[in-house]
């Protein structure tokens, strides 16, 4: 065997059998696949609640627009005033007071309606709360160039283009998203890895430059050899600790949801995508330090 390979394989060995990596290996995918858990279990629970929205209505309009749905309930206010309505709806601690105010228009009534509520509300309410505004403002509209829903209905109509390759192959849609989200996501482990574990070759030359092993070696070998072998060994233990993530935590996941019927894409919802979760694992893996 070569002299690099002897290095290579002794930097390997020593980072791989060091209980850090060893702990942090096993231990970083049960971490953040349990967090990955949590929050899809969270947000499932919270988008299954029924959120009551209480509507204080000054004005003409929109009267009999709000209709509660499954995941949404409305309570019209009477005869308050807004700071009267604001009180009785927190201290009753439903979701949210919308109010619309009197104006002279109907799109100066949809542009000054008000959302108030004790923290910042999820986007998808806000969402179905401004379709109302926007499909009462469309048949107003409508209505003022003399073209009734129905008629609007029948020329409303949407149209996609089919794509195809020269060689005939379909459902090209997306596509240039899906490749463009791999290449980023690969650039992201990319560069986490070049960080995390080009310390952890900076920290090993620290360490054998402050023991007689470095003496020993350089008298053997020349100091590239040296260098390559730590980059090379330190990189194979680094792919070693990616794939077991990748698959001990993909393994993971597939069998709690399977167990507990949680949907893991719930995640996205709440921000956190695949990338991050490897990020996070790498960012809590320790450096491997001394070797043995």
């Amino acid at each position: 065997m070569s002299k690099l390979a002897l290095i290579i394989k002794r930097e390997y060995l020593a980072k791989v059998r060091n209980k850090s990596f060893v702990i942090m290996t096993f231990l970083s995918p049960i971490l953040m696949v349990g967090m990955v858990v949590l929050i899809a279990y969270l947000t499932e629970v919270n988008d299954n609640e029924t959120r009551i929205i209480t509507i204080l209505n000054e004005s003409k309009y929109f009267s009999t627009d709000f209709n509660s749905t499954e995941g949404t309930s409305y309570i019209i206010l009477r005869d308050l005033s807004l700071e009267e309505a604001k009180d009785s709806t927190a201290r009753t601690g439903f979701y949210g007071l919308l109010h619309i105010p009197d104006k002279n228009t109907l799109q100066e009534v949809a542009g000054s309606a008000n959302f108030y509520s004790k923290d910042a509300p999820n986007t998808g309410v806000l969402d179905k709360m401004e379709i109302v505004f926007q499909e009462r403002l469309r048949q107003h509209k409508l209505l003022e160039l003399g073209v009734s829903s129905e008629e609007f209905a029948e020329i409303d109509y949407r149209f996609e283009i089919n794509t195809e390759t020269y060689e005939g192959q379909q459902n090209l849609k997306g596509i240039n998203e899906i490749k463009a989200f791999i290449g980023g996501g690969f650039g992201y482990l990319i560069m986490m890895f070049i960080i995390i574990y080009g310390g952890f070759v900076m920290r090993s030359v620290i360490e054998e430059k402050t023991s007689r092993i470095i003496e020993v070696i350089i008298s053997s070998v020349k100091p590239f050899q040296l260098m390559m072998g730590k980059i090379i060994g330190t990189s194979l233990a680094g792919l070693t600790q990616f794939a077991i993530w990748i698959v001990s935590a993909s393994l993971l996941l597939f069998v709690i949801s399977s167990f507990l019927g949680i949907d893991p894409t719930g995640i996205q919802n709440a921000g956190i995508m695949p990338g991050d979760a490897v990020s996070g694992m790498a960012a809590m893996s320790p450096p491997s330090d001394s070797m043995q």
